[in-house]
């Protein structure tokens, strides 16, 4: 196929439980509680929140709630003491951290031509240099500010729900993409917009909600479950270990405010009954 400017396509892929075996923001904790960032109580809550997000996965209302929490929460953090955290563990944490499923059906479509676009409400800061260790043309992902080496507390794009979808759009009207013959795959109801936007949508690993939606709109299922090394050794002297290095910040930081809003508002429900 012939794919000039208005015919190229894209395969959009969600990160986690799509791509990735866990979830990216949730995985950090016990190394920023060793730098004294996090209290022991939100070590726990990091814990049990991992556990569920493997289970059960967030709703809408756990994600936006988990945003609102981030702003507040991240505010003064220092960028440098969050590396040499990352530094410290990164290794042990990202390994082994892909889905081979995912990796194959990454290697299909470029062989096909078509470009790869990770599409994640995690933080640039983790899905960029995941993304090129895994050959992504484009990253779309959540954006945390940044002034004078501290976290301001702000989040200046969140790619997340609907947004993706807007995202997307955006990008295919700068690439050329035809979306009506790209593709898409997540494990999420909360993306159905970035599933609904494409001509091929898959669903992967859903959670009960998005899989009662394929079933109603006739989407294929894939279930991936062989968790592989995504580099085989990833050493942090190298450029893309380097990179992977001063990135995986916003990831930790997502993944305690994460933790602690799952269970605050466990809580909160518990007490309503």
């Amino acid at each position: 196929m012939d794919r000039t400017a208005g015919c190229r396509e894209a395969a959009f892929f969600d990160l986690d439980k799509t791509i990735i075996a866990k979830s990216s923001t949730l995985a950090f904790s016990r190394p920023f509680f060793a730098e004294g960032l996090l209290s022991r109580r939100a070590v726990l809550r990091s814990a049990y929140a991992q556990f569920m997000f493997a289970v059960s996965g967030a709703d809408h209302d756990q994600l936006e709630k988990m945003r609102a929490y981030l702003t507040r929460m991240v505010t003064g953090w220092d960028v440098a003491t969050v590396r040499q955290a990352v530094a410290e563990t990164l290794h042990a944490i990202i390994d082994p951290l892909v889905y081979d499923e995912a990796v194959e059906l990454i290697a299909e479509h470029r062989a096909a031509g078509r470009d790869i676009v990770i599409v994640s409400a995690s933080g640039s800061e983790v899905v960029e240099p995941i993304g090129a260790l895994l050959g992504a043309d484009v990253v779309i992902a959540t954006t945390l500010a940044i002034e004078d080496g501290r976290y301001t507390g702000e989040i200046e794009r969140y790619a997340y729900g609907p947004h993706k979808a807007e995202a997307m759009s955006e990008l295919a009207a700068e690439r050329g993409y035809d979306l009506a013959a790209s593709y898409a795959y997540s494990d999420s109801a909360t993306d159905l917009p970035m599933l609904e936007v494409v001509g091929h949508p898959f669903c992967v690993n859903p959670d009960k909600a998005l899989r009662k939606a394929a079933e109603e709109k006739d989407w294929p299922v894939l279930n991936f479950h062989r968790p592989v090394a995504l580099a085989s050794p990833l050493r942090l002297d190298t450029p893309v270990g380097k990179v992977v290095l001063a990135a995986a910040v916003a990831g930790a930081v997502a993944g305690a405010a994460a933790a602690a809003l799952y269970v605050t508002g466990r809580r909160v429900r518990s007490a309503s009954l």
